[in-house]
């Protein structure tokens, strides 16, 4: 069944959503399930600097980190290959990098998540998030999130399909994207 899913996919699959909505992990299986390539557009940045992405944004600021992002994701969308890529949160909301995207493939998919689960999971692994690692409590994360996701969304809702799922339940996202993939790339 996934096989010939695979083989109607002619343009890359990207999954946009804010930070910790799962856009690597849903990536993984879904590319793992249709057996093609899968990439990290912030795992590509660490690799190319050999940093991690909190060390890039405190040596050379953000403004030159979306520089980078941009440049990186023009390569690779450029190369007009069959993948998964997933996005870093802010990537769409920078220069016209939704606008490029939506040029490139029909296939975006925002991954979305409700906000109370997400911030909850952010709030644990702040530390490991440039722009989220000094909130102090849960009640603030929530806040911080809806605050930042207001002014995002716009950007996010370009996406051609909007996946709402449990955070908890990342196959039921990677059921509804194959189930996506499958009514529309025929």
């Amino acid at each position: 069944m996934y096989q010939d899913i695979s083989k109607k996919i002619n343009q890359p699959i990207i999954l946009l959503g804010y930070m910790g909505s799962g856009k690597t992990s849903i990536g993984k299986k879904i590319s793992k399930i249709l057996k093609i390539k899968f990439h990290d557009l912030d795992k590509l940045i660490e690799n190319k600097f050999n940093k991690t992405l909190n060390k890039i944004f405190l040596d050379q600021g953000e403004i030159n980190f979306r520089k980078e992002e941009r440049a990186l994701l023009e390569n690779i969308l450029n190369k007009k290959k069959i993948f998964v890529l997933s996005l870093g949160g802010g990537t769409p909301c920078y220069f016209d990098n939704i606008d490029f995207i939506l040029k490139k493939t029909d296939l975006t998919i925002f991954l979305k998540p409700e906000i109370k689960q997400l911030s909850k999971k952010l709030f644990k692994k702040k530390s490991k998030r440039p722009i989220i690692k000094d909130v102090k409590t849960e009640k603030k994360m929530i806040e911080f999130v809806s605050k930042h996701m207001m002014e995002r969304i716009h950007y996010y809702n370009k996406a051609k399909y909007h996946i709402i799922y449990d955070l908890n339940d990342k196959m039921e996202a990677c059921n509804k994207i194959i189930d996506l993939l499958n009514k529309n790339c025929s």
